[in-house]
């Protein structure tokens, strides 16, 4: 009996050893997790088909969300045998996305640079000249054709022009426009949103940056913005101000002894606030690398869901675009946001003379229900003036 049973092992080794490896090497590749909350997305784009031979790290597919695009990437080489999403479709995580056969050899028209397909298309084209030249001898020795005369000319009607067609298009809202209109409409009916204005001459902080713009890049790197001196400025008032930087939870208001703050940034696929975390410990060059950092990923599409997590107050620049004065609409959960814009040359009086400063209009959206008047008011004009004397910021006062 165990002699019979040995044989029976012996056996099965060897048709398992007869099995093809393709049967092992075929695996189904799940939808990748994409962040904290975030369950589902739509394909936005299939940059690889069956059969396509994908390397390691090969970008399969972007998948939109309604915080952020990402990257699909391959975690294996091989040929993709079967795609469970199709463009447009919906997909959660956890779910099979595609299938691939990692014992595929690499094709060898997948090797080929595009030194060599030049090298082909040249020697096409020699090619093509020399059966051109070969078949020249002949259409001159075969006998011309006679002049056709020249046919008459017929009178042209006068063209008529059609008025333009009045069309329409409709396309769906992507998955991120959708999500941000939820937002910015649910911010509008939850909060109680009141706008407060104050002018800011920009005078000082464009001396400053002008003189010291030259030793500062050439220390830390990088160039002196404006962006820094209104961080700055604004995380001196919230610290003077902790209500500013609180927010109601349910019957609660929850102060923060931290203060993280979003910046709004224009990106090819819509509005994204990423956050610059513990900005009462950035200086001025760690605020300008973090901002070069976080428009460069927008631009690029890079900015993760992660990025944009969090946040206790949020700076938007709409004077980037020339807007001489807006009114910014609440990050929820969050209790106000500071409006920059355009730098206008205007006449203003001082010291009893009319003279032409460069002007910012400062706008300061909030929640009434927690912040009142006086409180947004004081806020946004010790701003102001921290912006219009910068020493103010360095010496604290």
């Amino acid at each position: 009996m165990r002699q019979f049973a040995i044989s029976l092992f012996k056996v099965s080794q060897t048709q398992f050893a007869q099995i093809p490896k393709f049967y092992f090497s075929k695996k189904v590749v799940n939808v990748p997790t994409m962040g904290d909350s975030i369950t589902e997305g739509d394909v936005k784009e299939l940059q690889k088909k069956v059969g396509d031979y994908v390397n390691q790290d090969d970008v399969i597919a972007l998948i939109e969300t309604d915080k952020v695009t990402i990257d699909i990437r391959c975690a294996d080489s091989g040929i993709i045998t079967q795609m469970f999403a199709a463009d447009g479709a919906k997909v959660e995580v956890g779910k099979p996305f595609y299938e691939i056969d990692t014992s595929a050899a690499k094709p060898a028209g997948a090797t080929g640079t595009p030194e060599t397909k030049k090298e082909q298309k040249q020697e096409v084209k020699q090619e093509v000249k020399q059966e051109q030249k070969q078949e020249a001898p002949a259409a001159q020795k075969s006998t011309p054709p006679p002049a056709a005369k020249p046919a008459e000319k017929k009178p042209v009607a006068p063209s008529v022009t059609t008025p333009t067609q009045r069309t329409e298009k409709r396309e769906p809202m992507s998955r991120m426009r959708q999500r941000i209109a939820q937002r910015l409409k649910d911010a509008q009916n939850t909060y109680a949103l009141l706008t407060t204005f104050q002018e800011c001459d920009m005078s000082a902080v464009m001396e400053a940056r002008e003189a010291m713009q030259k030793d500062f890049q050439k220390k830390h790197n990088v160039k002196l913005g404006f962006s820094s001196f209104f961080i700055k400025a604004a995380v001196k008032q919230l610290q003077e101000q902790p209500i500013v930087n609180a927010v109601i939870d349910g019957t609660d208001i929850v102060y923060r002894n931290y203060i993280d703050i979003s910046m709004a940034v224009a990106t090819p696929t819509g509005l994204m606030v990423p956050v610059l975390r513990n900005c009462e410990r950035l200086s001025f060059a760690d605020i300008e690398r973090t901002l070069i950092d976080l428009a460069e990923k927008g631009r690029q599409g890079k900015i993760s869901a992660d990025d944009m997590v969090g946040g206790t107050f949020t700076i938007s620049n709409g004077g980037v675009f020339g807007s001489l004065m807006g009114t910014p609409i609440i990050n929820a959960p969050q209790s106000a946001i500071l409006g920059m814009h355009a730098i206008v040359n205007r006449p203003v009086v001082r010291n009893d003379q009319i003279v032409a400063r460069p002007m910012m209009y400062l706008a300061l959206t909030y929640d009434h229900r927690i912040l009142d008047g006086k409180d947004a008011a004081t806020f946004l004009k010790r701003l102001s003036t921290s912006i219009e004397d910068p020493r103010r910021i360095l010496l604290d006062v």
